[in-house]
């Protein structure tokens, strides 16, 4: 018989009451069990960066922190970045006019470590800002649309 645990989540402004099993991640409760599939999996080992989301306001690697874990936090996934009225986060609409994206495998990972990056001052030079989003692989190599979105981004905010 498998055990579940019963979990409440604040995600995105809302609440999600879900039964998972205790070792489930915020990944797969996210796109498994709640149908949130902005985030992307990855290498499902920390090591890519295209599960980041936000929790409490700072960047995490959703396929590394058990759901259980954030329970009673505030999660932010991509599809929580836009504002109600359907207006783009000043990063997202960044990296559009910056064309920081190719096959778009990586981008919410991207576009969400670029926010906290800019949120936590991180993003005073190209330098600074490659350092900060390092963690963030792209197999295609949009690298440098990245850094200008980002500073972009960061210009404006």
């Amino acid at each position: 018989m498998t055990r579940t645990i019963h979990l409440s989540l604040d995600i995105n402004g809302r609440q999600h009451e879900l039964d998972v099993e205790p070792r489930v991640t915020l990944l797969d409760a996210l796109r498994e069990h709640l149908a949130l599939t902005g985030t992307k999996k990855g290498c499902d080992q920390g090591q890519c960066g295209a599960c980041t989301c936000h929790v409490d306001g700072r960047r995490v690697l959703s396929c590394l922190t058990l759901a259980a874990q954030v329970e009673g936090r505030r999660i932010t996934t991509i599809e929580g970045l836009a504002a109600e009225n359907g207006d783009l986060h000043p990063v997202q609409a960044a990296f559009i006019e910056n064309d920081a994206f190719q096959c778009g495998y990586c981008t919410p990972g991207q576009i969400m470590s670029a926010v906290a990056c800019i949120r936590e001052g991180h993003a005073g030079s190209d330098e600074e800002i490659r350092e900060y989003m390092s963690g963030n692989l792209c197999r295609c190599g949009a690298y440098n649309s990245i850094v200008a979105a980002v500073r972009e981004a960061a210009e404006m905010a």
